[in-house]
């Protein structure tokens, strides 16, 4: 049996290399060159495609003797992540570029490229886990739930779960961390990427700028009845929840409610106009071969950080739904996944709309 590693130079990818070794697995490595660094405004070895990243991820390709290449995906990755998240952003929208960046780079463009060179798995440094059952398969969430990934995995399709693997499904970063080090592996205690992987800084809105050669019509700041409170930067400067960087003087703090296309107006309000139950869904991937009922209950996230809710699931059509959560959930943001949980399975997931 043969696997392609997707190496990103940092220590989850390298342990996940060693433990397909491990197994028997006959390991080819690979970095995923997504970006020019200098597209970015900033120097070479800032980002997950540095120089130092893909040397770091040679370095326990070596340790392991295991082949290692790079492959330049940078026209893709800018056609389906970045252009995508400056759409986004330009529709009112607040996308997760990891997702899509899983979708069609990941599981899409390697799973090819690991066809190419004869490999049966795809393996990454993912805390999630893959679960044969009588008719196919389940993707579950990763055991340590501090670091669990499943949320950004939903677009897998059952081809794909089949020949992806997942070797720290099982584990704490913790014992990641000690495996490593007891390999001696150059990467043991490197820290983790916190920021958008093309956006290092942080600064998102210099990022959609940069990217898109455009400056953004100032607008009107309005209030739920629509008095005008001043003037804002643009709408892609601002998010749903939002609250710092709004520049109004107010009696009580103020949060971003609504963004209005059409008149270019952000809508401020208190943080209770913020709750909401329901959320329509779409683009929904159903990722299990079961299949599921009309109406059904089941546990839901509309963040990446913040713990399944109870609700109540109407589906509307193949990949559209309509979500009830039985308890009021804060800031639902049009463009972020609604992403749907059966205990430690994870049925599926879409983009939120409303």
């Amino acid at each position: 049996m043969k696997a392609l590693i997707a190496m990103s130079g940092g220590v989850d990818s390298s342990v996940a290399a060693l433990l397909m070794k491990e197994e028997g697995y006959d390991c080819v490595g690979c970095t995923m060159k997504l970006y020019a660094n200098e597209d970015l405004g900033v120097c070479a070895t800032n980002t997950c495609c540095s120089l130092d990243d893909v040397e770091d991820a040679k370095s326990v390709a070596r340790r392991l003797g295991m082949p290692h290449y790079t492959f330049n995906f940078q026209d893709r990755f800018k056609e389906k992540v970045i252009d995508n998240f400056i759409s986004c952003y330009e529709r009112a929208m607040t996308p997760n570029p990891c997702i899509e960046c899983n979708k069609h780079m990941k599981f899409n463009e390697l799973y090819r490229r690991a066809l190419e060179l004869g490999c049966d798995k795809v393996v990454t440094g993912h805390y999630a886990r893959i679960r044969k059952c009588d008719n196919g398969y389940h993707l579950m969430k990763g055991l340590d739930a501090s670091k669990d990934q499943s949320y950004v995995l939903y677009a897998m399709t059952q081809e794909e779960l089949e020949h992806t693997d997942f070797p720290l499904g099982e584990l704490s970063k913790d014992r990641v961390r000690e495996i490593a080090e007891e390999h001696d592996f150059i990467n043991a205690n490197k820290p983790d990427s916190q920021d958008i992987c093309f956006v290092p800084d942080g600064d998102y809105v210099a990022a959609i700028k940069r990217f898109s050669g455009k400056e953004y019509e100032p607008g009107d700041f309005v209030d739920m009845e629509g008095n005008v409170l001043g003037r804002h930067k643009g709408i892609v400067s601002y998010t749903i929840g939002q609250r710092k960087g709004l520049g109004i003087a107010a009696a009580h703090p103020l949060y971003v409610v609504k963004l209005d296309i059409e008149k270019n107006q952000v809508v401020l309000g208190k943080n209770e106009d913020l709750f909401s139950k329901d959320v329509f869904v779409e683009n929904i991937n159903w990722i299990g071969p079961e299949e599921l009922p009309e109406t059904f209950r089941c546990k839901a996230k509309v963040r990446y950080r913040m713990a399944e809710q109870a609700c109540e699931v109407t589906r509307v059509g193949e990949t559209s739904a309509k979500i009830v959560f039985d308890e009021p959930q804060r800031a639902i943001t049009p463009g972020q996944s609604a992403v749907f949980y059966d205990e430690d399975v994870v049925l599926g997931g879409g983009i939120i709309k409303c």
